[in-house]
């Protein structure tokens, strides 16, 4: 180093020999930095570097080795200080030295052509920027290029070169990253394509081969979500167990190893569960499976035993493609019965003895704790509602309706909504059903009610068959002075005696409750933008408590994507979803959240642990209404949170206007949370408090003052 910088002393700024020393001077300084670990002479090899470029014009034979080494010097400094937090790259003026390293290594392609030995290097380095580019400022041009510059790298190293796998990896990597945010089917299967030859390439004993199945069973897990293709997530549950065979028990990293396969089995025994009930037509309740035993089931050992044989099974023989009808139908027998023995044997188990059977009715009772539920039962006969008290025998009342009226009540409330409210937001057809639907179903009830909760105290509404379909919660009279529910009691809805069972057992507290606000305006495939979301996300912000009470997180439009509202349902557990929401009335587990790239579906949450989850208000369309078709089968997207574990969620049975919820939400949240403090069970008392408050204003239209439902504690 010393003998470089006394070259450079005798060397002044027109003599021959000083870009080479130079160059050579930067050089000895850039490795120091990189073998100390010290990167305070970065910025003085740069600059030596582009001083050695200037004094080498256009055309002179060392320019390009000169034009690379500046270009590998400014990589190092960018990745030193340019995936910092946005504050600090700005201070560095990070955009400008990402491009200038871009265009460097553009030139140096330039002077190094098919053949080079260095060409397949600066190809890989060059990509790796571009993506960097691309992550930051999510221009397609950057990835696309990204993608050609590694296919042309892997075509410089053939079968045999001892680097293939480094570029087949890389190229899957990437075209991996596309299909995430593009959902092009062919990126995927080329990737897939692409992390099987490198797998070919790492035999067992191969340093890297775990990596290799670990990326291999992803890739074949997301495809299986893609397209429910279940050979695909056999293959990716035998990559997992093949890669936990390469650590023994102690190792560190056996941890991960057991983390993804309990995930595939986990996500192939709950598809195991909807075929059974879509191929044996098996009860309703049944569905319900992977909400109630999730948690304990994915972590007992023993019952999968049971479950695993009987989940690689049922995809081949009832498979939906399947054409021998005669002999799948044969089968059945033999599946029900194998599948009765072996719930049999789960019920030997501690904590299952009661596994896929009711629950006893002193135990239902307990669901009733903090006020009378009143389960709604219609039939062909009869409608009666059975008011269940906590402590007192329960009372049933025949109602003056039948499943016939019902019927005829269920579809005329939901056109009337549907109707264009006249002067001060009258809809006479919507009163004239809610009028009906407090003479033959809610005030029974309330007369009946006196002796078990008294006036302004709670109650639960647990509705079976069409009675899914009825704002039970705002039936009343409608005249001046006349009667109606809400002035006795506050409303909450129930999908089940068992969720609200489930909701009622302790959670952890935290010191700071951890809050996320997601919203999307212009979700994947929309041709509009919601544009009152980012503005209710802000005004949520601002009428929750502040930190320390609240550690609050803000995802907007442009970050919210399926992966990254996941990781946000797992890492809080209070939520505000400000979105479109959709109801696949065929496929319920399909019901859905939009984001950017790819729909939250129910299926997805209720992949995710929310046994601890407290609160989420649903702030989009229709996420608290049934289909029509299916009546008893409750499972829509603000039951399916609250089976999945959430205690208390507020949701809407119609489309919502814009200027609705931002006066519900404004006024809820000043209700819920406005003396400073958080606690879920205050939801349904501040969404009661929040709609009182729009009653007042005439010029609402009746729908929108209705339209809020609570759900749970």
């Amino acid at each position: 180093m010393n003998h470089f910088e006394r070259a450079s002393d005798l060397c002044p700024i027109d003599h021959p020999y000083r870009p080479a020393v130079l160059f050579n001077l930067a050089n000895a300084k850039f490795i120091r930095c990189q073998a100390n670990g010290t990167y305070l002479d970065l910025d003085i090899s740069i600059s030596l570097f582009q001083e050695a470029l200037d004094l080498r014009s256009i055309g002179h034979p060392d320019r390009p080795i000169t034009q690379l080494h500046l270009a590998i010097a400014l990589s190092s400094r960018f990745a030193k200080r340019g995936f910092r937090t946005d504050a600090d790259a700005a201070k560095e003026d990070e955009p400008r030295a990402l491009d200038e390293v871009i265009s460097l290594y553009h030139d140096a392609l330039g002077y190094y052509t098919t053949g080079h030995a260095y060409r397949g290097g600066l190809l890989g380095n060059l990509a790796i920027l571009l993506q960097t580019r691309f992550k930051r400022r999510g221009n397609n041009k950057d990835l696309d290029q990204a993608i050609t510059l590694l296919r042309e790298a892997l075509a410089l190293r053939p079968v045999g070169h001892p680097d293939r796998s480094i570029s087949l990896n890389n190229l899957a990597n990437k075209l991996s990253t596309r299909f995430e945010h593009r959902g092009n089917g062919e990126d995927l299967d080329e990737a897939i394509t692409l992390n099987t030859e490198v797998l070919t390439l790492r035999p067992v004993g191969h340093t890297y081969r775990f990596m290799s199945l670990n990326d291999l069973a992803i890739r074949f897990a997301i495809r299986f979500e893609h397209r429910g293709n279940d050979e695909d997530l056999d293959e990716a549950i035998a990559l997992q167990r093949e890669g936990l065979a390469l650590f023994p028990v102690g190792h560190t990293d056996r941890y991960k190893c057991l983390h993804n396969l309990a995930n595939h089995l986990s996500t192939r025994f709950e598809h195991f569960l909807v075929m059974l009930n879509d191929e044996l037509g098996l009860s309703p309740s049944f569905i319900t499976i992977p909400w109630t035993y999730h948690q304990t089931i994915s972590r007992h050992s023993l019952l999968f035993s049971f479950l695993r044989p009987k989940s690689s099974q049922i995809p081949n023989v009832l498979s939906p493609r399947a054409t021998q009808f005669p002999y799948r139908t044969q089968r059945q027998p033999y599946i029900v019965e194998d599948w009765n023995g072996t719930v049999e044997e789960i019920r030997k188990i501690e904590g299952f003895s009661r596994f896929l059977l009711p629950p006893l009715f002193s135990d239902l009772q307990d669901a009733a704790r903090g006020g009378p539920i009143i389960v709604l039962i219609a039939s062909e006969s009869s409608c009666h509602a059975i008011i269940i008290p906590h402590k007192q025998p329960p009372t049933s009342i025949q109602l003056p309706t039948d499943l016939q009226k019902l019927a005829k009540l269920v579809p005329a409330l939901r056109k009337a909504v549907g109707k264009e409210a006249g002067p001060k937001g009258n809809q006479p057809a919507l009163i004239k059903a809610l009028r009906e639907l407090w003479d033959v179903v809610v005030c029974p009830v309330v007369e009946n009610l006196d002796r078990f909760a008294p006036r302004g105290s709670r109650i639960w509404w647990c509705p079976t068959s069409l009675f899914n379909f009825l704002p039970l919660h705002a039936a009343g009279e409608y005249r001046a002075k006349g009667n109606s529910l809400s002035r006795h009691y506050i409303s909450s809805y129930t999908p089940s005696l068992t969720a609200l069972i489930k909701a009622r057992g302790s959670h952890d507290r935290y010191s700071s409750v951890p809050f996320v606000a997601i919203g999307q305006d212009c979700p994947a495939g929309a041709s509009f933008i919601l544009d009152a979301v980012e503005p209710e996300l802000e005004l949520v912000r601002r009428l929750l408590p502040p930190p320390p009470t609240v550690s609050f997180t803000k995802i907007t439009s442009v970050d919210a994507r399926k992966s990254r509202a996941l990781c946000s349902l797992r890492d809080n557990t209070w939520l505000h979803l400000a979105c479109h929401g959709t109801q696949k009335f065929d496929e319920p587990f399909r019901s859905a959240f939009l984001m950017r790239d790819q729909p939250l579906s129910l299926l997805d949450i209720t992949q995710t642990d929310l046994s601890r989850h407290e609160f989420a208000f649903l702030s989009a369309c229709e996420t608290a209404v049934g289909t029509f078709s299916t009546p008893d089968e409750v499972i829509h997207l603000a039951a399916g949170l609250q089976f999945a574990g959430v205690k208390s969620v507020v949701g809407t049975l119609w489309k919502v206007n814009d200027s609705t919820v931002q006066r519900l939400v404004e006024a809820f949240y000043k209700n819920f949370c406005g003396d400073g403090t958080m606690n879920s069970k205050r939801a349904a008392r501040a969404l009661h408090q929040a709609v009182q408050s729009l009653a007042c204003d005439t010029d609402m239209p009746l729908d929108q003052r209705i339209v809020f439902v609570h759900i749970g504690i």
